[in-house]
């Protein structure tokens, strides 16, 4: 038989079974499903061994609600005691010529330096006495030194601790403006305070 005889002899075959199935195609095999349980399987060494468990998704972590970060509304309580002065919180108390008196302004600002340093419990203040340039340097150390007194001496009236007040006189040698007229002056005759200790 030919080779071409022998082709269209397995076609016709081939078109025969096809109308015998009714032009149908044979339905699909679906895999059995495995019972349920441990399963065998090759483990270490060929031999057979159950399935190990499937790894379970690990507990997602527990929610830390943040708190919220304190801010202290105190700048002055962070600060040291160079930024504290730059600050310069506790006002300066000025005097007339010659006179180490405390004035009715004077005493409101000593008022208002008490306040804050009975805030600031552990601050440790000291009160420069300074006078204009007139005099010689002798009375002015001492000028300067009564009127450091005589502002500590009204902060203890309101209650604060001699022990937290030091006082100094510079007199004259540290003019805060360096003019030589009465606007200079006045600027000049003062009790100024210093945070020294915090």
């Amino acid at each position: 038989m030919s080779r071409s005889s022998l082709t269209s002899l397995l076609v016709v075959g081939a078109l025969a079974l096809a109308s015998a199935c009714g032009g149908k195609t044979p339905p699909a095999i679906s895999p059995t499903t495995p019972p349920p349980g441990p399963q065998a399987f090759p483990g270490a060494g060929g031999t057979p061994s159950t399935r190990p468990p499937v790894p379970q998704a690990p507990d997602a972590p527990p929610v830390i609600s943040a708190e919220p970060l304190v801010v202290s509304s105190d700048p002055l309580a962070t600060m040291d005691t160079d930024e504290i002065n730059r600050q310069a919180p506790l006002g300066p108390v000025f005097f007339t010529y010659d006179s180490d008196s405390v004035d009715a302004e004077g005493q409101k600002v000593l008022t208002d330096n008490a306040a804050i340093i009975k805030k600031y419990p552990t601050w440790a203040i000291t009160i420069e006495g300074h006078s204009d340039e007139r005099g010689t340097a002798e009375y002015n150390l001492a000028l300067g030194e009564r009127r450091a007194l005589s502002a500590k001496s009204y902060l203890l009236s309101l209650g604060i601790s001699a022990d937290r007040i030091r006082t100094v006189s510079y007199g004259k040698e540290f003019p805060f403006d360096p003019g030589h007229d009465e606007a200079a002056y006045s600027k000049n005759r003062r009790g100024h305070f210093v945070v020294t200790a915090k």
